[in-house]
């Protein structure tokens, strides 16, 4: 027990980072709409086998819109393939578009392993479905055996649990918005109808125009939304699938974080309008709040989630459905369009992926490995077996009738296929000693690191041994009531782990905690004393004593030098060490406490005491694995 810490505190705290501008925010949405998927597969397998008739003749009722003389006319499973999956590749732009400019690939060296794996992993397959198709009518449907399911693989992985590494989920997740942007583009070259020029190049036009639009920092979505809508029905008339432009517009979408100057910015009119609440200020407040967030998470957080909870669950109600009988099994089994599909998914896409990064690593002599072990890469390219929806998407392009049957027996199988291939890699690595296990799960790429000032024990305020494998960097509020809360995690956290280095940055927020600046100061005060610590547990914990006359009752009982402390404090002589930690925060992207950081990497989710030992169990196992030998091994 570290001194100052006088009771063990065993409190959690379940505050999350819900903005879907976390990658784990993406990954439990994308999760959760795994059971609504599947519970979409199992009502149309139900409803086509209980009412051939009725599920026929619903999906191919007509529907027309139109304006004047123009307009479009599809049927019910047309409007839900080109119209509402638009929608779906709306969000898988703008899930590529963050992992470019705040997620992994904002490294670009680490944009070649994905983009690699992306491209391996829908080759192996197609060549597989090829050769079992080689010469027959069928081949034209290599598009069917190619590209990754987000939402089923990372929903089927999340099953799983901690058999995986979660940096898995985040490497998969990259594979994959590569695979489904490889995928849009053979959709809209291979299985586009006759391509009629004229409607493609003023849809290409309009695109142009909202890329223009976007460069003026124009962030009013009607207009995006109207550019979107004719884009879109100028594509439809061109017989290219029009889903390419949902994807388009959500790469036009950048992200970034939240900036300090916007968020203080909106709490002073926020503030506004709380002294005075008229609707003016009520309106300029909501806008305040909505320019603080970049374009990319506001667009996620509104379409996200009906995407994964209605969009890709309709779709499989649209196209899942399959009248199951003897005939149809065992003519499908022996119809080389069934096998392809399953053996290019089932033995393809693991064998592209693992392949790939291997020979990634080879070539380049260690300079490009995957961010996990090399078990954990085989259930990943397992697991990415699973090509329900684009996969079936393509098949409705490719086939029809018997063959298109065929071809929907091929993707449901590879899904049962995927999901218990995947278990036998997670339970054969559970079987493996701890330090192989570890190495097999964990491998030893040196992770991105997103703590832009690196610590330093002469500047930075540090508990716990100096040469621990791991390092816990907080910038923190004393008056902030999240930090109040997290504290007591934080003491729990190190009394468990003796190898814990612990940083406490400061990042005061005068716009809402109007004592959090001299607090932070009067802690510096304190250090100029030796008792930065002491100061700082006794803040933390006194959130409600920030006063002056609090502050130097908090110095007299630490037996300080009250009269130094107290010119310490007037001359504002800890304000400039403040400063450098407000400073170092804005680099790394913080703009709200707590934020933590996990051997420079920071920690999105919860923090509690669960989620948080797990990062530092992860990062320990990381350190040890790059360092040297795994303590009591041979290896």
């Amino acid at each position: 027990m570290f001194r100052g810490f006088t009771t063990p505190l065993t409190g959690r705290t379940e505050r999350d980072e819900s903005g879907v501008s976390s990658p784990w925010a993406f990954i439990r949405t994308e999760s959760g709409s795994a059971a609504v998927l599947l519970a979409g597969t199992l009502a149309a397998l139900a409803w086509v086998n209980i009412a051939p008739d009725g599920y026929a003749s619903f999906w191919e009722t007509r529907l027309s819109v139109r304006l004047g003389s123009h307009g479009v006319d599809m049927d019910l499973r047309e409007w839900v393939n080109s119209g509402l999956m638009t929608l779906f590749f709306l969000v898988v732009g703008l899930e590529a578009r963050r992992e470019f400019d705040m997620g992994e690939l904002r490294d670009r060296k680490r944009i070649p392993l994905p983009l690699l794996c992306g491209l391996s992993g829908m080759a192996v397959p197609v060549a597989i479905y090829l050769g079992v198709n080689a010469g027959g009518p069928s081949a034209h449907g290599w598009g069917a055996a190619m590209s990754t399911d987000t939402a089923f693989a990372l929903g089927m992985l999340a099953l799983l649990g901690s058999r995986f590494p979660r940096r898995l989920h985040t490497f998969i997740l990259t594979v994959a918005v590569v695979d489904d942007f490889l995928a849009l583009a053979v959709i809209a070259v291979a299985y586009s109808e006759k391509v009629s020029w004229t409607p493609l190049l003023v849809g290409a036009g309009v695109l142009l125009v909202a890329g223009f639009v976007r460069r003026t920092g124009t962030r009013r979505g009607g207009v995006y939304a109207v550019l979107g809508i004719v884009a879109w029905v100028a594509f439809v008339h061109s017989g290219v699938d029009p889903v390419v432009v949902g994807l388009i517009m959500g790469l036009m979408s950048y992200a970034y974080p939240a900036p300090r100057d916007a968020l203080e910015r909106a709490s002073g009119l926020f503030r506004s309008f709380r002294e005075q609440p008229t609707a003016e200020l009520e309106r300029e407040a909501r806008q305040g709040i909505a320019l603080a967030l970049s374009p990319n998470d506001r667009l996620q957080r509104l379409y996200h989630p009906w995407s994964s909870y209605a969009i890709v669950p309709l779709f499989a109600l649209a196209n899942a459905g399959i009248e199951i009988n003897g005939s149809l099994l065992s003519s499908a089994f022996t119809s080389p369009i069934t096998l392809g599909i399953l053996l290019g998914y089932g033995l393809g896409k693991p064998l592209g992926i693992l392949g790939a990064s291997f020979a990634a690593e080879r070539l380049s002599r260690g300079r490009m490995k995957p961010p996990v072990g090399w078990a954990a890469v085989a259930g990943g390219g397992t697991i990415a077996g699973i090509g329900f929806t684009v996969s079936l998407l393509i098949a409705t392009l490719a086939f029809d009738g018997r063959q298109l049957e065929q071809a929907k027996i091929g993707v449901l199988s590879a899904v049962v296929f995927a999901m218990l291939s995947t278990s036998l890699v997670a339970l054969v690595t559970a079987r493996l000693p701890k330090a192989r296990r570890a190495r097999a799960l964990l491998g030893t790429a040196e992770s991105v690191v997103d703590l832009a000032e690196p610590v330093d024990p002469d500047r930075d305020h540090v508990r716990g041994p100096l040469d621990a494998p791991v390092t816990v960097v907080e910038y923190g509020d004393f008056e902030c009531p999240f930090c109040g809360q997290a504290e007591q995690v934080v003491r729990e956290l190190l009394a468990d782990f003796g190898d814990i280095r612990y940083v406490w940055r400061h990042l005061p927020l005068p716009d809402v905690h109007p004592h959090a600046q001299l607090a932070a100061e009067a802690a510096e005060a304190a250090a100029l004393q030796g008792a930065f610590w002491e100061m700082r547990d006794l803040l933390i914990t006194h959130q409600e004593e920030l006063g002056v006359k609090d502050l130097l009752r908090h110095a007299q009982d630490l037996g300080l030098d009250v009269d130094a402390f107290r010119e310490a404090l007037r001359g504002r002589r800890g304000a400039a060490r403040v400063e450098l930690d407000v400073e170092s925060a804005d680099l790394s992207g913080v703009a709200g406490t707590p934020t933590f950081f996990v051997n420079g990497r920071r920690h999105h989710g919860a923090y509690d005491i669960q989620s948080l030992s797990a990062a530092v169990v992860a990062a320990r196992d990381r350190a040890v694995l790059i360092d040297g030998a795994w303590p009591g091994s041979e290896c």
